[in-house]
């Protein structure tokens, strides 16, 4: 699977999947859960409602992933997952990984060719980016899909994508 880096916004991808990072509730929120929900509108809520209705009663855990339509995005699914708060103390990486890898394996499932992600977590989650990249990178780069061929890394501002280039994450 090749992957790459662009800077923009993942609500433009044109992919088969685009990752959200989402809030445990499913319902909605800030940053990037809140740009794909407005953009998606009501069909995303609609399903992730649905979701919360059937399987995810408390919402869904740190590091799972779960798929639903798109809505108005160019994508056909969304597949939410929630990444982890960092802790300068405490060594959560592996829950980040996890975020990336369920992911991969929803989006395989489905039979996606292309998957579109978010730099997870290094929002308002406090992910320092560039271990942010490394993570994400070592994940999708691992991944022996049956289906997917193209994983985008889709880098929100200037300054991030550049230090991604720059000190060769990817």
């Amino acid at each position: 699977m090749r992957l790459e880096l662009v800077e923009g916004d993942i609500t433009e991808q044109q992919v088969d999947v685009i990752v959200n990072a989402a809030n445990s509730s499913l319902l909605g929120g800030g940053g990037v859960d809140g740009a794909i929900h407005r953009k998606g509108g009501p069909a995303i809520l609609e399903a992730c409602r649905a979701l919360r209705a059937s399987h995810y009663g408390r919402g869904l855990a740190t590091g799972q992933a779960v798929a639903t339509t798109a809505g108005n995005l160019q994508a056909t699914w969304v597949v939410h997952t929630v990444g982890p708060v960092w802790r300068p103390n405490e060594d959560r990486s592996a829950l980040l990984r996890d975020c990336y890898e369920n992911s991969l394996k929803v989006a395989d499932e489905l039979g996606a060719k292309t998957i579109a992600f978010p730099l997870i977590s290094a929002g308002i989650f406090g992910w320092p980016p560039d271990d942010a990249v490394r993570q994400a990178a070592g994940v999708i780069q691992a991944f022996d899909p049956a289906n997917l061929t193209k994983a985008r890394l889709v880098l929100f501002g200037r300054s991030v994508y550049d230090m991604a280039l720059k000190n060769s994450l990817v």
